[in-house]
């Protein structure tokens, strides 16, 4: 479970991230993000969802 990241952590890898459930599970219309190293992962949709680099 140590590919899922907290909403709001930064110094990621630059890369793609999907929101996922609070073990790793889809979620129904899952954001997509992409961010460059030293930016911050966004809030998710629900309280409890996590990011996981695609």
């Amino acid at each position: 479970m140590s590919d899922l990241i907290k909403p709001g952590t930064d110094n990621q890898p630059t890369g793609t991230y999907i929101e996922v459930g609070p073990r790793g599970g889809q979620v129904p219309n899952a954001r997509i993000v992409k961010i460059d190293y030293g930016d911050r992962l966004p809030p998710t949709q629900k309280k409890g969802n996590l990011w996981k680099k695609k």
